[in-house]
């Protein structure tokens, strides 16, 4: 049962939930939970360059966190996927903290038109519709994805890095954007290529 279970975590491009796995080759879930559990421990000991983690609800094989300057640096290369822009991030971040949110509310905060770079995060799954709010013209709410986790690396929302401040449209925004940069990362990402408005990072 270990090995069939790290063999699908290896193979799984997503988290893998403990219930899944039971559902699927008809174990119990404590066992396959217990095992899971086993194997984050085991690979974490063996210090080589992928890990077991917790996110999104499930489990999943990545590399170390330790790796990821040079792991970026592969990544930018001419075969590297597509990464999110600052823009993106930024409206991304602001979205996670303050969820639901309009996209005047976001405009608000970041100072700029957010048209285009949410269009790419509805694209990428990292955002979806929420809903409207009930306000007149009832505008669209916007919320984060279980793929906004997982590309964060995140189990739940509650993991996010808290901010010091409590974000509103009448806060000093260049002291509020340092604040949401340092929560997602944003100054790693930066190094790693040319970044442009539309929401996607040259290659």
């Amino acid at each position: 049962m270990k090995d069939l279970i790290e063999a699908c975590l290896f193979l799984s491009t997503e988290p893998v939930s403990s219930g899944e796995l039971a559902r699927i080759f008809a174990w119990e879930p404590t066992e396959v939970d217990m095992i899971c559990n086993t194997l984050v421990e085991e690979y974490e000991e063996r210090a080589g360059g992928v890990i077991i983690v917790r996110v999104a609800g499930g489990f999943q094989m990545v590399t170390r966190p330790d790796l990821s300057e040079q792991i970026a640096r592969f990544l930018a290369g001419p075969n590297g996927r597509a990464r999110l822009s600052k823009p993106a991030l930024e409206t991304v971040a602001i979205v996670a903290y303050r969820q639901p949110i309009t996209t005047a509310e976001i405009e608000a905060i970041r100072g700029v038109n957010a048209d285009g770079v949410l269009r790419t995060l509805l694209d990428r799954k990292l955002v979806k519709e929420g809903g409207r709010k009930v306000v007149p013209g009832r505008p669209i709410l916007y919320v984060t994805t279980p793929d906004f986790l997982h590309y964060f690396g995140l189990n739940a929302l509650e993991d996010l890095p808290p901010l010091d401040e409590v974000m509103s449209p009448e806060e000093d925004r260049a002291a509020m954007m340092q604040e949401v940069e340092a929560a997602v990362g944003l100054t790693a990402q930066e190094e790693t290529g040319d970044l442009d408005e539309a929401g996607l990072a040259d290659a």
